[in-house]
């Protein structure tokens, strides 16, 4: 069974597409899977978003020099023939078009040129070239509509799996057309349902009781709704119902005649054939952030990783043996640039593995694609491993107990930072900082949205696009604040209970405070997500003022993130300082402009240091306590070595 197109109809007919062994005239129209690519939307939106993500990563060119090294080659013959397959012909679209004639067709063509005495690669469509002749092990030759022979060698032939042959493959197009042509009746049912129905939209019903009409009466409401109803009511203001009579709405809306649930499984049955998880094309259902970025790692892994392998390993073996100086040769997709994480992320993942006593550096500029540098096989063992005893340099991380201290670092003393300020200063620069961030952010996308066409597009879509860098950004920006925060309130336990800091150190804190930071930047993000989902939702012509609203509402609720943020981080950094300085209890101090009644109530509370208070909380902000305890919260903790 196959789609044909018959004045411009998809129909069905008993007739194959791919080509057998034995003569076959090629067809003069286009082949039926050219068709399909077309006119159905779904089949297009897939295979268009295979192909963009791979030609975007772009191809590198390496020689292998070790196991553990290679060199980039920028210059070599391969490198020169990916950069430009033809003159005026970018690599973007050479694999643009080799990956979708492999997601369209299973089968990918290209023609081996010499010009110039260079190999140049021509892309053929495979409607205009097929194998011919040979056997189901290798065809005996190729050739075009014209008559033209080429031989194998001649040829870059790349396909996939078909079940009885090694020498073409069979396209996941075959999987869908029952699919696809269910589809296509349906849309054309639902849109003769439209042309047929959708001009009834409603009656009018009288009741038995009212008193009975004349000819006369008859003609003049008849009229009356004429004038109405001409133009769709625009023009004939408001219509009089008399007698009791009601307007009974009847037909079928869009949701009712279920059109963009089948449209929405259309799509999600393609990206199944060709293994796309459905939100990376559109389909949010059941979207949420930390399964989308897990997708996108999945996207480049599982997805269109296996398109990857395929594609290098045959261009190692159609086109590098044409080549010279081809020995220890090799091209890799830029995969690394899209896998990499954030700043962050790279940072500390780097400073662990070059750090420890488990990789060197020259092995980690390998995997990076650097160069060896003179030295750079010596692995480096930090001062803590070898006076600590600990495995790796980010063992003073402090532990998931149930309360954080500073550990492992007893130093004689520890200078107070002459450029920290007092908690209000350093609270009022966290709230400046954490608002101008979110306003430049609410400002960005109220641009990206203006941007696009009349109507209101995508929100969540336009949100998501940023977020990462958004997270990237508040997170930063938090730690730092948040570090100072955490100083302030340790200092303000040292000054009293232990001058000269004896046992503690503020690098100890950090891990904790970063932890932190990252924290309260995803819950940050997602009330601006939240109030861009409604704007979303309820849609409407009155759109951009009210995501300027959602915008302005992000922008208010970040000074109260920011007052939670810094009380909490103030409250552990007071709590670090008085475990290493003896201390064994904390009392609670309510304050604050209106405080809470359960904080309110708790003023004095006495209870031990690695205890919590009555409300749940181990100091004032604490992020495991419910977010009714700590929005907006500004009491503190005083502390006393016995009880």
């Amino acid at each position: 069974m196959a789609f044909v197109v018959s004045s411009g109809r998809l129909a069905v007919t008993g007739a194959g597409v791919l080509p057998s062994f034995a003569p076959m005239p090629l067809p003069a129209a286009p082949w039926e899977y050219e068709a399909i690519w077309r006119t159905q939307p779904q089949v297009r939106t897939v295979i268009g978003f295979i192909a963009r993500n791979v030609a975007q990563l772009g191809i590198h060119v390496f020689r292998r020099l070790s196991d553990t090294d290679r060199e980039r080659l920028v210059d070599h013959p391969l490198a020169v023939l990916l950069d430009a397959p033809l003159p005026g012909m970018t690599q973007y679209r050479f694999v643009e078009r080799m990956v979708s004639d492999l997601a369209l067709y299973d089968n990918a063509y290209a023609i081996k040129l010499k010009l110039d005495g260079r190999v140049r690669l021509l892309p053929v469509p495979p409607t205009l070239i097929r194998p011919h002749g040979g056997n189901w092990v290798a065809p005996d030759h190729y050739e075009t509509p014209g008559g033209r022979e080429f031989g194998v060698d001649q040829v870059v032939h790349v396909h996939g799996y078909a079940p009885e042959t090694l020498t073409y493959g069979s396209s996941p197009i075959e999987a869908l057309r029952e699919l696809l042509l269910e589809s296509t009746e349906a849309a054309k049912q639902r849109a003769a349902m439209w042309r047929g129905g959708a001009r009834l939209t409603g009656v009018l019903t009288r009741p038995s009781e009212a008193p009975e009409w004349g000819l006369k009466e008859k003609q003049r409401f008849r009229e009356m709704w004429r004038t109405f109803s001409a133009g769709g009511g625009a023009e004939g203001g408001t219509p009089i119902l008399e007698d009791g009579m009601t307007y009974v709405p009847v037909g079928f809306n869009p949701e009712q005649a279920q059109y963009i649930e089948a449209r929405k499984l259309t799509r999600e049955e393609v990206s199944a054939a060709y293994f796309i998880p459905p939100p990376l094309i559109g389909i949010l259902d059941h979207a949420t952030y930390s399964n989308i970025k897990e997708q996108h790692t999945h996207l480049y892994q599982d997805t269109l990783g296996p398109w990857l392998v395929m594609l290098e390993q045959e261009i190692g073996a159609q086109i590098l043996p044409d080549l010279p100086d081809s020995s220890g040769v090799y091209a890799e997709f830029n995969i690394a640039a899209k896998l990499r994480g954030s700043f962050e992320e790279q940072a500390v993942a780097a400073s662990t593995a070059t750090g420890g006593p488990w990789m060197t550096r020259n092995e980690i500029r390998a995997r990076n694609n650097l160069p060896a540098v003179e030295g750079g096989d010596e692995l480096i063992v930090p001062m803590n491993v070898t006076a600590g005893g600990l495995a790796s340099p980010r063992d003073t991380a402090p532990e998931p107990d149930p309360f954080p201290k500073a550990r492992g670092l007893a130093l004689a003393k520890s200078a107070r930072p002459a450029d920290l300020g007092t908690a209000a200063t350093e609270q009022q620069a966290l709230e400046a900082a954490l608002v101008r961030l979110t306003e430049r952010a609410g400002r960005a996308l109220l641009t990206a949205a203006g941007a696009k066409a009349d109507g209101m597009p995508d929100l969540l879509q336009l949100w998501a696009s940023g977020h990462e860098d958004r997270v990237a950004q508040m997170t930063a920006l938090l730690a730092d604040h948040g570090f100072r925060m955490a100083q302030v309130g340790a200092w303000e336990v040292l000054s009293v209970w232990n001058e000269q800091a004896e046992g503690w150190s503020a690098e100890a804190m950090l891990a904790w405070v970063m932890a932190a930071a990252a924290t309260h930047a995803e819950q940050h993000e997602e009330a601006g997500r939240k109030a861009v989902a409604q704007v979303q939702a309820e849609g409407g012509e009155d759109w951009r003022e009210a995501l300027k609203s959602a915008a302005s509402t992000w922008v208010s609720t970040a000074g109260m993130r920011a007052v939670t943020a810094g009380t909490g981080l103030r409250g552990f950094g007071g709590c670090d300082a008085a475990g290493v300085s003896g201390l064994k209890q904390k009392i609670w101090r309510t304050g604050g402009p209106n405080p809470r009644p359960s904080h309110k109530a708790q003023n004095g509370e006495r209870v031990a240091l690695d205890d919590v208070f009555s409300n749940g909380l181990r100091w004032p902000g604490d992020g495991r306590g419910e977010a009714k305890e700590l929005a907006g919260c500004h009491c503190t903790l005083d502390y006393a070595k016995e009880g």
